[in-house]
């Protein structure tokens, strides 16, 4: 029973984690280059609903997946056009694409499916399958550990593996190439790469870019992966979550996955403590239990938002001298 217990805990950990390491992916990419994004909550929102959308109509999950990416790119280039071209405030744009995004997912799917702003179930066809199941059959038969070890890390969809992949990708990306470095210049002293002959509007539009696709990524796996319908406001608050993992991940791909994968503990088992009861207090509530997560992540941008040392060009538009 334990090893059902710890091995299910673990796959589900990992499975609630994967959007708020994408979109905490997606944010480290764009802050490191000294563009505050706010609007990852509305982007994911959006691209969820785009997902859930063509994904119906079509019944493609590519074209589902081109969707999601084609307004999660658009999204980020018209924080880029705001906030890079015209030096708006990168705080106020951040919020307005995520209100933008709550309101117009809404008037959308009201429009277009007359269910209340909530889509139709997208078809089987289109969800995310399984991969692994064979290798986790095998790594089952193991004594002790096989039975823990294959429902913990078997069996899961493709994007859940790709999530832990893009972490090491993202990190080589910013510590090990030409491209990261400057991005990482930018992000702390966009004077020095100006004067290096290299463009900091170009590099931080390219970071937008790439902040588009993994927002996108993040917003289609709620609908491919976890509930096979948008539904308004289905984010409930991810993209704030991912936000404050990557500033107690210190603008780390690393430090923000463990961040990520702490959220998600406990919204793991936040669900599988609905009902518990624990000795000399009886029957916890079901609200404090689902409350959890977000209590963490107030408690970690009040102890820790201090303490976490933010790019010194942060929000800072670059203006370029003449």
């Amino acid at each position: 029973m334990d090893e059902v217990f710890i091995g299910t805990l673990v796959a589900s950990t990992l499975r609630v984690s994967v959007p708020l390491i994408l979109c905490a992916l997606a944010g480290v990419l764009c802050e490191r280059s000294g563009v505050i994004d706010l609007g990852l909550e509305g982007k994911m929102l959006l691209t969820a609903f785009a997902t859930a959308a063509v994904g119906v109509a079509s019944g493609s999950l590519a074209l589902a997946l081109l969707a999601a990416l084609a307004v999660g790119v658009a999204l980020s280039m018209v924080h880029g056009y705001a906030c890079v071209s015209h030096h708006g405030d990168q705080v106020v744009l951040g919020m307005a694409i995520t209100m933008t995004a709550a309101g117009l997912s809404v008037v959308l799917g009201i429009a277009w499916f007359a269910q209340g702003g909530q889509t139709p179930p997208v078809p089987e066809a289109v969800r995310l399958s399984r991969w692994f199941v064979g290798a986790g059959e095998v790594v089952a038969q193991i004594p002790l550990i096989g039975p823990t070890l294959s429902l913990a890390f078997f069996g899961h969809n493709l994007m859940v593996y790709g999530a832990l992949l893009l972490v090491v990708g993202v990190w080589w990306l910013l510590y090990r190439t030409r491209f990261g470095l400057r991005l990482r210049a930018a992000g702390e002293n966009p004077t020095m790469i100006d004067a290096a002959g290299v463009s900091v509007k170009a590099l931080r539009y390219q970071a937008l870019a790439l902040n588009g696709v993994l927002s996108a990524l993040a917003g289609a796996y709620l609908v491919l992966a976890q509930n096979p319908s948008f539904i308004p406001n289905m984010t409930a608050g991810r993209g704030y979550m991912a936000l404050a993992a990557l500033i107690f991940g210190k603008w780390h791909p690393v430090g923000a996955l463990w961040a990520c994968l702490l959220f998600g503990f406990l919204d793991a088992v936040s669900i599988r403590m609905q009902g518990a009861e624990l000795p000399f207090i009886g029957a916890v509530p079901v609200q404090f239990i689902q409350a959890l997560p977000y209590v963490l992540t107030v408690v970690l941008l009040a102890g820790f938002i201090g303490k976490s040392v933010a790019p010194a060009a942060l929000g800072r538009p670059y203006v370029k001298e003449r």
